[in-house]
């Protein structure tokens, strides 16, 4: 028995089997994992009604009551750690260690909107009404629909999960049904704080049983959406109709800027790893790299020396460096786009194929290209794969400005010595984050989030439970 026929659907607080079925794929070894018990449109319709049910008992609950839930939660997650990191690197391919540090990342979340879940205040205004009042409270939206990608399967639904338990909303979750296995041993962590049934529903299955009736039902007030631009436009539209909150964290395209005053060898050494962590299939990854012309040639050199000792196989092993992507289709994707920069004119400097060495598996060598243009596709889009795409600037302004020539706006990065030169460039990036010297952007108690294309609203941090509540506005006058 797999995990996937273990649980399933997890509807009005248990687990029940789906109408049909979906196929869950290895992407290191393209063999079949299981089959998830996939929701009908009555199923999806069914985790509504409980989640509509559980709103009144969740919200009795209290601010205290529903951290104390949270913290069991956490506690249980941490007991099923090595479970949960085996099932993310078993459904996406990436390290073991980088799986490890997910589900860590996971829990954090349940412990930080523990806390947050006690700190929901409210304000008195004075009043221009003689003998009045004025309230400002906080109250719960009502039920949500949390839409999550494949990448990250155990940290995109924590970052939901958690803020909008918190609050007091209850939540119907469509995780990617190519990662459905780490959400349900989330959801069943779940079971370990004392929810109220219905608090929490999780269904995987097609757009039309799933995705439809979510948005289709105005009981519903609120949608997140961790995925790319052209998905999270389409829902903004679909949420008009029943005028739904919307919060999403959308595509990237991460500029990366050394100035000519940045410590080379310490930015390599931060750099490398995390250009090709999950195989590159990051939102955040830095993608397009802006090298001060006086360290072009010596940054690609050291580039190259460390992406040439990355182990490249299944993430499983612990001495792999880097994962498969996903699925064939995103291989198929990198491959095109490798092959139009080299026939626009960049150079392959390590990497730039299909990794030879594996009869199966969706692998792709980490690769380095340079003479790269900024209207090259590689450049100019997301590739979301293993390619760090280099070019050079010679001015501040020049490569500050070339840096915002995109429509995403969620993450940027800038390596330099000067305090002065690091402020500027902060004020000067249009993105929702920027890393200074760094790249720990994703942290519990930290606004995650982007502008422009790649999205709105934020998760982690105090701003993270602010979409997941209404403000009311009471004039008292005794």
């Amino acid at each position: 028995m797999t995990i996937y026929d273990k649980y399933g659907c997890f509807i009005d607080g248990s687990w029940r089997a789906g109408a049909g079925s979906l196929h869950v794929t290895s992407p290191a070894t393209e063999k079949p994992l299981g089959t998830v018990a996939a929701a009908s449109a009555d199923d999806t319709r069914a985790a509504i009604q409980a989640a509509d049910t559980a709103l009144k008992p969740l919200l009795d609950m209290g601010g205290f009551g529903r951290a104390d839930a949270l913290h069991r939660i956490a506690d249980e997650m941490i007991k099923r750690a090595d479970e949960a990191a085996h099932m993310i690197s078993t459904e996406t391919g990436k390290p073991i260690a980088q799986s490890a540090r997910e589900w860590t990342l996971a829990c954090d979340q349940f412990r930080w909107y523990a806390e947050e879940a006690r700190r929901i205040y409210g304000r008195l205004v004075q009043s221009r009404v003689p003998g009045g009042r004025i309230e400002v409270s906080r109250e719960p939206v009502g039920i949500v629909g949390a839409f999550t990608a494949w990448n990250f399967p155990a940290a995109l639904p924590a970052r939901k999960l958690a803020p909008a338990l918190a609050a007091g909303c209850s939540v119907v979750l469509r995780p990617s049904s190519q990662t459905p296995g780490v959400a349900m041993i989330m959801v069943d962590c779940l079971r370990a704080g004392g929810l109220p049934d219905g608090a929490v529903n999780l269904v995987v299955g097609s757009t039309t049983n799933t995705y439809d009736p979510i948005m289709a039902d105005a009981r519903v007030r609120k949608v997140s959406l961790t995925g790319s631009t052209r998905i999270g436009q389409q829902m903004i539209r679909d949420a008009a109709d029943t005028v739904k909150k919307v919060s999403m964290e959308l595509g990237g395209n991460a500029p990366y800027i050394l100035y000519d005053d940045a410590d080379l060898q310490a930015a390599l050494d931060a750099t490398v790893p995390i250009k090709f962590a999950n195989c590159g299939q990051v939102c955040v990854s830095p993608d397009r790299f802006f090298i001060h012309s006086s360290l072009h040639d010596a940054f690609v050199e050291g580039f190259v020396e460390r992406t040439r000792g990355l182990k490249l196989g299944d993430g499983l092993d612990e001495s792999v460096a880097m994962g498969p992507l996903i699925n064939a289709d995103r291989l198929k994707e990198i491959v095109s786009t490798v092959q139009r920069a080299v026939e626009g004119g960049a150079r392959v400097e390590i990497g730039g194929q299909r990794a030879a060495q594996f009869n199966e598996g969706h692998f792709y060598e980490p690769t380095v290209l340079t003479g790269v243009t900024d209207d090259m596709k590689v450049f100019a889009e997301e590739n979301f794969g293993p390619i760090a795409a280099i070019t050079s600037f010679s001015d501040e302004d020049e490569v500050l400005a070339r840096a915002n020539a995109s429509e995403m706006g969620l993450a940027a990065y800038a390596f330099t010595a000067s305090p002065a030169r690091a402020r500027r460039t902060v004020a000067g990036l249009k993105a929702g984050m920027v890393g200074i010297n760094s790249f720990a952007l994703a942290a519990s108690e930290a606004p995650f989030g982007g502008t422009n294309f790649s999205g709105m609203g934020r998760e982690g941090g105090s701003e993270g439970i602010e979409d997941y509540l209404d403000t009311k506005l009471a004039q008292i006058v005794f």
